[in-house]
């Protein structure tokens, strides 16, 4: 998710502050978009378990030490949002039965 009609670029803090983005990285060098086709769903890794969420803004970013980080902002079933790794996921259609159970089961407990 960028700025309305702006592909070409990454998310600023005022993106996230106008609902436009999930996150925005500041202290990165060389931000540049992943590309990806979103919106796109997956299987989320976390501590508590498979998780299914929808990526809808997709960035790579370079930390100070070099360490290359691709990052998803992520949309819940439940309406909430994340940040994840590219590498704590597994990209999905959205017909996966996996990815389709856990949704429901999401909702159900919503």
């Amino acid at each position: 998710m960028m700025r309305p009609g702006n592909r070409s670029q990454w998310a600023t803090l005022d993106d996230v502050q106008a609902g436009h983005a999930v996150f925005a990285l500041g202290d990165t060098a060389a931000p540049r978009l992943l590309d990806m086709d979103l919106p796109q769903p997956l299987i989320w890794w976390e501590d508590d378990g498979a998780q299914a969420a929808v990526a809808v803004q997709a960035e790579v970013h370079s930390a100070p030490d070099g360490e290359t980080m691709e990052v998803l902002g992520l949309i819940l079933p439940d309406g909430s949002s994340a940040v994840a790794l590219l590498d704590d996921v597994d990209l999905v259609d959205d017909t996966d039965p996996t990815w389709r159970d856990l949704v429901a089961k999401a909702v159900d407990e919503a």
